[in-house]
């Protein structure tokens, strides 16, 4: 005797049937790089020296100051941003939105800002995520890219610091039109 499949062992089948069709699209989705996140800075000698938290605010992106590894015989100093100018003058350099006003396009983060809290300088800049969205590749310019610095970064893990004890800062400056 043939035996036909049932009506639940049909529908529990279409049901696989939709998932599988319509996972791949969502795995996709769900492996989309961004910015977000933590990432760690390096000084010239490859050295870790900062944190940055990134996130996307009104379609822009943004990077904070979260965490600064001081030089020797500077531990338990505050450093402020004291030659910056505006409402970031003499605030302390943690929490400061540094990178600021980044556009995405795909990997490329275009027509933004970084300032350089050490001498209160606004370049321009633009990010470059790698495509396994591990490494951030940030170029702060004057001008034109070419006439710029590319320092490269590495991805955090998103638990590194709870998200409660991150410093707080003032809003970051509205984009130069």
């Amino acid at each position: 005797m043939k035996r036909f499949p049932t009506v639940g062992a049909l529908a529990l089948f279409a049901v696989a049937f939709v998932a599988a069709a319509l996972l791949p699209g969502a795995s996709a989705r769900a492996e989309e790089q961004t910015a977000k996140g933590f990432w760690q800075s390096y000084d010239d000698a490859g050295k870790p020296n900062a944190w940055f938290y990134f996130i996307e605010k009104d379609g822009l992106y943004e990077g904070r100051l979260v965490k600064s590894y001081p030089k020797p015989g500077e531990e338990g100093k505050v450093k402020t941003c004291d030659k910056c100018e505006g409402t970031f003058k003499d605030l302390p350099i943690l929490g400061l939105p540094i990178v600021t006003n980044m556009k995405r396009d795909g990997l490329a983060y275009e027509d933004g800002e970084v300032l350089d809290p050490r001498d209160g300088t606004v370049y321009e800049a633009r990010m470059d995520l790698s495509p396994d969205g591990k490494k951030l590749m940030l170029r702060g310019y004057v001008g034109i890219s070419a006439l710029g610095q590319t320092k490269t970064w590495t991805r955090l893990p998103d638990n590194i610091l709870p998200l409660n004890a991150l410093p707080t800062g003032p809003e970051a400056p509205k984009r130069k039109e």
